[in-house]
């Protein structure tokens, strides 16, 4: 089953997204949410899911060891196509110490910002492109992929082993020229790229599919704002899929409409 990456301007709910569509897919299949954002400190509350013991970053030895690998790779000639990964990765055989959670839902880090003045975050752009890309996933697996803010993730290559960006958008002017900004950048990369709207109501939502079909952006779905998930979002406890199931259920049906 696919690998998606989950994208969009930051507050949009890409976090929020990854946690519901976990909940729901979680209830028959295995999923893996991935967290590629180095500043994101939230997620695993989020999902209700006690943190790992150490990100992918960590497990390779660090980011001083993953930068040496990259520069040794970089001086063979072999650029930034360079595996990090040996043998055949699944979830099934996934480091236990940088998995949090249990199946049918659990959460990998790739890298945090630990310290300052410790210099630029590609090493984990390069851990998440590689691990993404090495992944195979089985029929009733999913990797859901949570971002970090705008449009950065593109220009890293991360999107190289997924099946499909998805985008969030709110209701704001900003979150509209960034999905026509990523549209672009999707199709120059050969992927599939949708949108989901989220926190609309009835203004908001026929408006942003009017902007959206103007540039032929598709929306696959619209999640409501819900006032239960924002008080969660506010005192850092997990979400819960309840007051969205059906929302949430028909998103599900066109994913896989979609990819097949």
């Amino acid at each position: 089953m696919p690998k998606l990456i989950i994208s969009g301007r930051g507050g949009s709910g890409k976090s929020t997204l990854v946690t519901l569509l976990s909940r729901v897919l979680g209830e028959k299949e295995r999923v893996l949410v991935v967290d590629t954002d180095e500043s994101n400190l939230g997620l695993g509350r989020m999902l209700g899911l006690e943190q790992p013991a150490m990100t992918l970053m960590g497990c390779l030895g660090g980011k001083s060891a993953v930068r040496e690998k990259l520069l040794g790779s970089l001086q063979k000639g072999d650029g930034e196509g360079v595996g990090l990964f040996t043998g055949n990765l699944t979830l099934n055989n996934l480091p236990a110490e940088c998995v949090g959670g249990k199946w049918p839902v659990c959460y990998l880090r790739i890298g945090k910002i630990e310290h300052s003045m410790e210099g630029c975050a590609c090493p984990m752009g390069a851990v998440a492109r590689s691990f993404l890309k090495q992944l195979t996933t089985a029929e009733n697996e999913w990797v859901l992929v949570d971002t970090e803010a705008g449009v950065e993730h593109f220009g890293r290559g991360v999107m190289e082993g997924v099946d499909l960006v998805m985008m969030v958008v709110d209701p704001t002017h900003e979150a509209v020229l960034l999905a026509g900004r990523a549209k672009t950048l999707a199709e120059e990369a050969g992927k599939k790229f949708v949108v989901v709207l989220n926190k609309v109501d009835e203004n908001t939502e026929p408006f942003l599919r009017r902007e959206l079909a103007a540039t032929g952006i598709p929306v696959l779905g619209a999640l409501k704002f819900s006032s239960g998930i924002n008080l969660a979002n506010l005192t850092g406890d997990s979400l819960s899929a309840v007051d969205m199931q059906g929302e949430l259920n028909e998103l599900v049906h066109e994913l896989k409409k979609l990819i097949g």
